[in-house]
């Protein structure tokens, strides 16, 4: 799973997610736009409350990231998005860590940004059916990104993760095809009745959000 516990992760690793989540955050408040703020917030919220139902796959479990279709709608300020609901739900539940936020935010809210970033001018004008498909391929790469990230801080961590970031790798397979179907549904759906929510001409300015076009 994505939120990883302390106690799991070296000192080099959780210093070196820590440095790239604290610039990634710099960067996005920076860009942020005050008049996006209620749509950062309800992605904030959904992010919490998704993420906090797990399901289990074989010996670990899995559970939603949305990461892909908050990279598509609010950019960069996906990363305060993920970084506020982690330390939620580190406060209020003991899911995840207090010195592994800055990696689980990294792992998380990155791979989301920069996948939309990519496929972010193909929505363009977009129709309900190419927004749908952008979106699946953003959501399903965003999620074994991920993984992808999760099994390298622990194998960077100890050696002896390894097979654990194995299982993780195999486990992420269910999670991205679900992914892809929830971001895909999502995006037709706004590419149909609020075509703006994408934010692909936003991201096509360099990564500030607009409310409206």
């Amino acid at each position: 799973m994505a939120h990883i516990p302390d106690g799991v992760l070296s000192v080099p690793v959780l210093a070196g997610g820590g440095v790239v989540t604290a610039a990634a955050l710099a960067y996005a408040l920076k860009k942020l736009d005050e008049d996006s703020l209620p749509r950062v917030a309800v992605l904030a919220a959904l992010f919490f409350v998704a993420s906090l139902i797990s399901v289990a796959v074989g010996p670990t479990s899995v559970h939603l990231l949305l990461s892909g279709l908050m990279g598509l709608i609010i950019g960069w300020a996906a990363v305060p998005a993920v970084f506020v609901g982690l330390v939620l739900q580190t406060v209020f539940f003991g899911f995840g860590g207090v010195t592994t936020l800055g990696v689980n935010t990294m792992d998380i809210a990155l791979p989301g940004v920069l996948w939309a970033m990519l496929f972010a001018p193909l929505l363009v004008h977009a129709t309900p059916r190419r927004a749908a498909w952008v979106g699946a391929v953003v959501a399903a790469l965003s999620v074994a990104t991920t993984a992808v990230l999760v099994a390298l801080v622990l194998t960077l961590s100890d050696s002896s993760y390894t097979l654990s970031a194995r299982i993780v790798l195999l486990s992420y397979g269910p999670l991205l095809v679900g992914e892809a179907v929830i971001t895909a549904f999502a995006c037709g759906f706004l590419a149909r009745v609020s075509p703006d929510m994408l934010g692909a001409r936003a991201l096509r300015r360099g990564g500030k959000i607009a409310a409206s076009s």
